[in-house]
C-alpha cells in the first residue's frame, strides 16, 4: 500500500495509529518530535504525513512544520498532510478544514483528536487517492 509518516509527540496515540494503519496494509514510520522530520522525509518521501500541532517545545510547531515541508523542496511540496490534533480541546479556537490555506495552513485535511481509528483509516485512504490523482495530473 503506502508509506506513511506519523509526526506526533504522544507515543501511545502514535503507536495505536501506526498499528491501525499497518493493519490496513500500510508501512508506517513514527517520529515523536519535529526536529529532523524534513531530513527524514528527504531520505524517503512518504505518500502521506499525519501531523500533530502541539509539541512540548512549541504548542504550534505542527503549523510551522507543515509550512516548512511544503516550502523546503519540490520533492516534498505535493505530499498530502493530514493534521490530526487535540488543539481544539486544549485551546477552543475552532481550527478545522475551513482554515486550510496554501500559505498559512498547507494541509489537505484536518481531524480532531480523539478520533475513531476507523474514521482515520478511511480518511487516510481518501487522501492517498487524492494524492495519487494529483500526482498523475502533474506528470
Amino acid at each position: 500500500m503506502a508509506y506513511i509518516m506519523i509526526v506526533d509527540d504522544d507515543e501511545d496515540f502514535a503507536s495505536a495509529t501506526a498499528k491501525a494503519l499497518t493493519d490496513a496494509g500500510h508501512e508506517v514510520r513514527v517520529v515523536l518530535e519535529t526536529r529532523g522530520v524534513i531530513d527524514k522525509m528527504m531520505e524517503r518521501p512518504p505518500a502521506l504525513v499525519i501531523l500533530d500541532v502541539m509539541f512540548p517545545e512549541d504548542p504550534s510547531a505542527g503549523f510551522e512544520l507543515a509550512r516548512n515541508i511544503k516550502q523546503h523542496d519540490e520533492k516534498l511540496e505535493n505530499i498530502p498532510i493530514l493534521m490530526l490534533t487535540a488543539i481544539n480541546a486544549r485551546f477552543p479556537l475552532g481550527f478545522g478544514p475551513g482554515d486550510i490555506d496554501k500559505c498559512w495552513l498547507p494541509v489537505m485535511d484536518f481531524l480532531d483528536k480523539p478520533v475513531d481509528l476507523n474514521v482515520l483509516t478511511g480518511k487516510v485512504s481518501q487522501l492517498l487517492r487524492k494524492g495519487e490523482a494529483g500526482a498523475a495530473d502533474l506528470s
